[in-house]
């Protein structure tokens, strides 16, 4: 018996343990609960659709990246980029599931769509973890700017198997240099 307190996690493990096995498409709550060894009553009752499992998920990857560490004597750029990378060294530990995940989410624009606010609220943390303003409009230029460079540098991390990530790294100083050069060619206003 999985303990209560215990149970949001177990379920995220087994859910992406599942999906790495046999898939995302035709995972179902059911098949997550089997997994678990938990009652579908007990798995909705934490958890009511994969959606609010992965939602789960993806927030613990923020915290996963929220405790870790970020030089504050580098430049915002170079804060930011280490803040993503250690997001996706956060995705690596569960990169088959992840990859099977958005393969998924690319033929289900639906379900892709129900996750935006969740990585809107994950890029804004990122940027704070780096301390770089999300206020006022110029601050919500940014958070939709990351969100962009994150969904593009995801495409390179999906096909980049080695160890090391030098695709993903390569494909994120570069998204991230575009993102700086078109910042640079916005009218300048302070963010509140």
């Amino acid at each position: 018996m999985v303990r209560k307190a215990e149970r949001p996690r177990h379920i995220i493990d087994h859910t992406l343990n599942a999906a790495a096995a046999s898939g995302w498409a035709r995972l179902t709550l059911r098949d997550i609960a089997v997994a678990s060894e938990m009652s579908l009553a007990d798995v909705h009752a934490v958890y009511p659709s994969k959606h609010a499992i992965l939602a789960a998920y993806l927030r613990s990857v923020d915290a996963t990246v929220l405790a870790g560490e970020v030089p504050e004597d580098e430049n915002p750029r170079d804060r930011l980029f280490d803040v993503l990378m250690q997001r996706f060294d956060a995705l690596n530990a569960n990169r088959t599931a992840v990859v099977n995940i958005l393969g998924v989410q690319a033929c289900d624009p639906l379900s892709a769509l129900a996750l935006v606010p969740q990585m809107l609220c994950s890029m804004s943390l990122m940027l704070e973890i780096a301390n770089i303003k999300t206020t006022g409009i110029v601050g919500a230029l940014r958070v939709k700017g990351l969100a962009a460079v994150w969904l593009a540098t995801l495409r390179a991390w999906r096909n980049d198997e080695s160890q090391d990530m030098a695709a993903t790294m390569a494909a994120l100083d570069r998204h991230l240099g575009h993102a700086e050069r078109f910042a640079r060619r916005l009218p300048h206003r302070a963010a509140t």
